[in-house]
């Protein structure tokens, strides 16, 4: 059974790899993407008995197949592109921007495709999934009505309509960014891992652009076709371990 069950595992590993690559590829173009990585760990260990004669090889260890590790993200920065749209920002350095879902959940991103949404009379700053973003005191930004066109933003992240100073937009940074926790939408939630956010520093507002996804669609080609070949071969040897378990079963 030992065969099955490495062959198995190899399997279900390289299929999570190949569903990773397929997201980092459908997500080569979505403004402020991060590509994820699938590393691997050996499922289990099992000492090996020491060969007659042979007294050093005694701490000899043969594995058991591969398990999924862990998932990170690749937190680098992508190439930044200008849009000429006063709502776009676009982050150069180690921070992110601070939204709000309608739950009142506080997450981060740095996808700086902002757009205007009007409640109740109110006009506020929202990203294209209608998070709220907010300002360094963590409340949501309020703009006056029909003001896109007069919005600037200082390279500091002062946002004004006008001369007026509306709000400091809140930018953060982790001890730990590779800890984040990817929550849908480009956007990450803080863990114990990543450590408590905090206002970034020597972090820098552009706008009229936007940051691009940080996909290498070259990599990623790459890795499909390893991963590709991988899942053929634990699929053969699967094939090849259940064909000799049913020959030795129709020998007895």
């Amino acid at each position: 059974m030992g065969a099955i069950y490495e062959a198995a595992t190899g399997l279900k590993s390289q299929q999570t790899r190949l569903d990773t690559i397929a997201a980092n590829i459908a997500n080569i173009n979505t403004v402020g993407y991060k590509s994820q990585r699938v590393d691997f760990k050996d499922a289990l260990y099992k000492a090996m008995d020491t060969p007659v004669g042979n007294s050093e090889a005694g701490n000899l260890r043969t594995g058991s197949g591969v398990l999924l590790g862990a998932t990170t993200t690749d937190v680098s920065e992508g190439t930044v592109s200008e849009t000429g749209n006063p709502l776009d920002f676009a982050l150069n350095g180690k921070g992110y921007f601070t939204v709000q879902t309608p739950t009142g959940e506080t997450l981060y991103t740095r996808n700086g495709d902002f757009q205007i949404s009007v409640e109740n009379g109110a006009s506020y700053l929202v990203t294209a999934q209608g998070y709220y973003v907010l300002d360094s005191a963590g409340k949501r930004i309020q703009l006056p009505q029909d003001s896109t066109s007069d919005i600037s933003v200082t390279e500091s992240g002062v946002l004004k309509v006008e001369d007026t100073t509306i709000a400091d937009l809140g930018i953060t940074s982790f001890p730990n960014p590779d800890g984040l926790d990817a929550a849908g939408d480009t956007c990450y939630r803080a863990t114990q891992v990543s450590g408590t956010a905090a206002p970034a520093g020597q972090v820098t507002v552009k706008q009229g652009r936007l940051e691009q996804s940080n996909v290498d669609l070259a990599q990623e080609m790459t890795l499909l076709i390893r991963s590709q070949r991988a899942y053929s071969l634990a699929s053969k040897a699967l094939q090849t371990a259940d064909d000799m378990k049913g020959l030795a079963n129709n020998i007895r």
